[in-house]
């Protein structure tokens, strides 16, 4: 039988009348080179042959999300000079060749706004860390923070794209799509990659290009817990329907699509056929995960009071924790909520206590389990927060966006524990010393999961495409 998009492309020449003139030797000897595709492996959870490169320090990883820009000058990038020069101009020259949103440009005044909570020096390392962020400076001796993260996009949707894909436009796979494409998964009973979110979503809803596959297989894409009596939804069978009746038909979808496969070649068919048997797996595998009944107290008190209430941040911490037990591949937790315009002054310590706690309890569990050592914690957002105010300072003040500089940290899974990374100016505006890029944080997570970024490549359209694109290089200053 025909391939049928191979008898689409040579009616396209004949009716268009190009004929062969135009074909490279390439063309004339196989199939062209912008019909070529990438190996797609015939069991997803099993990867791609010849990954990951090198022996791993990482084999999974948890992604804590900040979604809305988390402020560098209120939690980890301590400057005393923004306190002392709380309300005077911030000077011309640090501002000079900064572009500024257009929330901010009407301004006559850019004041200076000093950090929101008290800062004091946590562990060994002396790291000066807010108290808005206590427990985590509780644990700072076993976080690799970075303090000049920089980013090109100052809007929230692009930027969120660029942060996981490596392009500002939906339509790239995300991290975790690239992760589980290259290693697959060793738990076939749960998806390669689970998203979880919390949080008032404010003017910054979640956006689930973040976590899309792209133009890769969709079972590539994440799977979305949500909280309540059906984390998955549509995955429960009908009343009268037996798992016996549900197995029957599932094989029977599969034979039927197995012919339609043979005839078109179409890589969606046996992705959908994957999703399918994920969901009848899952039907036993998720309502065990989502059961925290058996979890000790002393546990769940890691975690902080809102462990025990379903849809928090801590919840998905735990659950975050428990899919890390059962080697999920890849796991990202979205808390909104950061888009701090206005009203920074009680609402983003608000923020913190709701993330603190439980981000700090995380990684001490994964630590008293011994799966740090092998699980990457990155505690990240988009961009940062200026160091002048947006609106009125004594009234109603908040800080706008700044791509210029923030900070990510990253805990366990080969990440250097217990230092700082790089070193911004006086006034918390500018990087002034080993600068680290979205790219290069995507080169780095890739690296610590034994996979070379370079030669981590999806051909779609007739072009290789990577998460770092064309850029991006490993900062070997933050491998432990």
């Amino acid at each position: 039988m025909q391939n049928e998009f191979e008898r689409a492309r040579r009616e396209f020449i004949l009716k268009t009348g190009m004929g062969l003139g135009w074909l490279s030797l390439a063309e004339l000897m196989g199939t062209p080179a912008w019909a070529q595709q990438s190996p797609i492996p015939a069991d997803a959870h099993a990867g791609l042959p010849g990954f990951p490169h090198f022996t791993p320090k990482a084999k999974r990883v948890i992604y804590l999300h900040m979604l809305g820009a988390f402020s560098q000058n209120d939690t980890f990038d301590y400057k005393p000079t923004l306190k002392k020069m709380h309300g005077e101009e911030l000077p011309s020259s640090v501002m000079a060749g900064r572009r500024l949103s257009t929330m901010v440009k009407g301004q006559t005044s850019y004041p200076i706004v000093g950090p929101v909570s008290e800062f004091k020096a946590y562990g060994k390392s002396g790291t000066m860390v807010s108290d808005a962020m206590k427990h985590v400076g509780g644990i700072v001796d076993d976080i690799c923070l970075i303090k000049t993260m920089n980013t090109e996009h100052v809007n929230h949707d692009p930027a969120s794209k660029f942060l996981h894909t490596g392009f500002q436009i939906a339509g790239r796979p995300s991290g975790g799509a690239w992760a589980t494409y290259a290693l697959g998964s060793e738990n076939k009973d749960l998806p390669m990659f689970v998203v979880m979110s919390s949080g008032n979503p404010g003017g910054v809803p979640i956006d689930a290009s973040t976590w899309a596959a792209g133009f890769m297989p969709s079972h590539y894409q994440g799977v979305q817990f949500r909280s309540g009596q059906e984390p998955v939804p549509y995955i429960d069978d009908p009343k009268g329907l037996t798992r016996k009746d549900r197995r029957q038909m599932l094989d029977a979808i599969g034979r039927i699509a197995g012919v339609q496969h043979a005839a078109s070649e179409d890589p969606e068919i046996p992705s959908k056929i994957s999703q399918y048997e994920m969901a009848y797996r899952m039907q036993q595998s998720v309502p065990e995960i989502a059961d925290i009944s058996k979890e000790p107290d002393h546990v769940l008190d890691l975690y902080g009071p809102q462990v025990r209430q379903t849809g928090t941040f801590a919840r998905n911490c735990l659950l975050a924790r428990r899919l890390a037990e059962r080697d999920v591949r890849y796991t990202m937790v979205v808390q909104m909520g950061w888009d701090h315009h206005g009203g920074i002054s009680d609402r983003l310590p608000a923020g913190c206590r709701d993330v603190d706690q439980p981000t700090a309890g995380l990684i001490a569990d994964l630590k008293q389990r011994g799966l740090l050592e092998d699980t990457l914690v990155v505690f990240g957002t988009e961009f940062g927060r200026t160091s002048f105010a947006q609106g009125t300072l004594k009234t109603n003040f908040g800080r706008d966006h700044h791509g210029g500089n923030f900070c990510v940290f990253m805990a366990g899974g080969g990440a250097k524990a217990g230092i700082t990374y790089g070193e911004t100016d006086d006034f918390g505006y500018n990087i002034v010393k080993d600068g680290v890029h979205i790219h290069d944080l995507n080169a780095t997570i890739l690296h610590l999961l034994g996979i070379d970024h370079m030669k981590l490549t999806y051909r779609s359209q007739g072009r290789d495409f990577r998460l770092t694109d064309v850029h991006g290089n490993v900062v070997k200053g933050l491998l432990g």
